[in-house]
C-alpha cells in the first residue's frame, strides 16, 4: 500500500505516539524496523501517519519499547482499527479542506472538551445563520456552494452534544464575542438565545469573562482542549485565519491547562454568565 498523501490528524497522532514510545525507550528507527522485518523508511512513514499499522504490530512494538501502560496501548490499537468512511465527517472528504474533518474527528473521539473564545462563539453552539455570516465574511470571498458545505458540516457537528452520553463541554467566552453583531441584530439575538438554551444542557457549562475583568488572558485565538481516552492523547486545537493547528507536546498541553485555570478564575459563574448573555440579548 502506498503512503498516504494527507493523513488525518488522528492518523498522524498515532504515529507521533509510537515515535514518542520509541524515543523514550532509546530505540532507533532501524532497530524497530528490524523487529518488524521492514525497511527503516516504513517506520518513518508509520511514525508520520503516512502508513497504517496493525494492532498486532503496535503491541509488538510496545513490548519492544518496554511500555507497560496498557491503557495507552489499547487506545493506540483502537486508532489503528479505524478506517476511512467509518464516520459521518468522511462524507466531506474532497469537499471541504482536511482541517474541517480533523476538528470533527477530534471532537468525536474526545471524552471531554474545553474551549475559550474571545471574538466568536464555539462552533458547537453556533446557529445556522450565525455560521453562515462568519463563512460569508471570509477573505477572499468563498463560492456559495463552499459556504453552504461549511455551514452544513458545522451544523452536523452539533450531533455530538445530542448523544445519550455526550462529552462534558466547558466553554469560556469573553463578553466581546457576545456583543459582536455578525449577520445583523436579528442573527445576533437569535444566536444569544440559542446560546442560553445550550447553556442549560446537563453536559454544557458556559462561563463569561466580563469586560470588567482587569487581567489580560491570552485567549485572543479560539482554543479547544480535547481530552483523549488517556491523558497522553489530549490535544489542543488553535484556530486562526490561516487554519487550525494541533498541539500535543507535554509542555504545550500544560500551558493550555494553566491558561484555562486562569480564564476560569476570571469568568463569572454559570448563573451570572446566563444573566449577562440574557442582558446583552435584550439590548439588541
Amino acid at each position: 500500500m502506498p503512503p498516504r498523501d494527507n493523513p488525518t490528524a488522528r492518523q498522524a497522532r498515532l504515529g507521533t505516539e509510537l515515535r514518542k514510545l520509541r524515543e523514550a525507550a532509546g530505540t532507533t528507527a532501524r532497530q524497530a524496523a528490524g523487529l518488524l522485518s521492514v525497511d527503516q523508511a516504513k517506520i518513518s512513514h508509520i511514525e508520520a501517519g503516512r502508513l497504517g499499522i496493525s494492532e498486532e504490530r503496535i503491541r509488538r512494538l510496545a513490548t519492544f519499547y518496554s511500555c507497560d501502560d496498557e491503557s495507552l496501548v489499547d487506545a493506540l490499537c483502537a486508532i489503528s482499527r479505524e478506517h476511512r468512511g467509518q464516520y459521518w465527517f468522511d462524507e466531506y472528504r474532497g469537499i471541504l479542506a482536511p482541517g474541517f474533518l480533523d476538528i470533527a474527528e477530534l471532537e468525536h473521539h474526545a471524552i471531554a472538551l474545553r474551549s475559550t473564545q474571545s471574538m466568536t462563539l464555539p462552533g458547537l453552539f453556533q446557529t445556522e445563520n450565525y455560521a453562515r455570516a462568519l463563512f460569508s465574511g471570509v477573505t477572499p470571498k468563498l463560492p456559495a456552494s463552499e459556504v453552504e458545505a461549511r455551514v452544513e458540516h458545522r451544523m452536523r457537528r452539533v450531533a455530538l452534544l445530542d448523544r445519550a452520553d455526550p462529552p462534558p463541554f466547558d466553554a469560556i467566552i469573553h463578553e466581546a464575542a457576545l456583543r459582536m453583531r455578525f449577520g445583523g441584530r436579528a442573527v445576533a439575538r437569535e444566536q444569544l438565545e440559542h446560546l442560553l438554551a445550550m447553556s442549560t444542557r446537563t453536559a454544557v457549562t458556559v462561563r463569561v469573562i466580563p469586560f470588567t475583568s482587569e487581567d489580560f488572558i491570552e485567549v485572543t485565538q479560539p482554543v479547544l482542549y480535547a481530552c483523549g481516552v488517556v491523558p497522553q492523547l489530549d490535544t489542543v486545537q488553535i484556530d486562526s485565519a490561516l487554519g487550525g493547528r494541533f498541539l500535543d507536546a507535554d509542555a504545550e498541553l500544560r500551558k493550555y491547562r494553566a491558561l484555562f485555570e486562569i480564564a476560569e478564575k476570571a469568568a463569572l459563574d454559570p448563573e451570572g454568565s446566563r444573566q449577562i448573555i440574557h442582558h446583552i440579548a435584550r439590548e439588541l
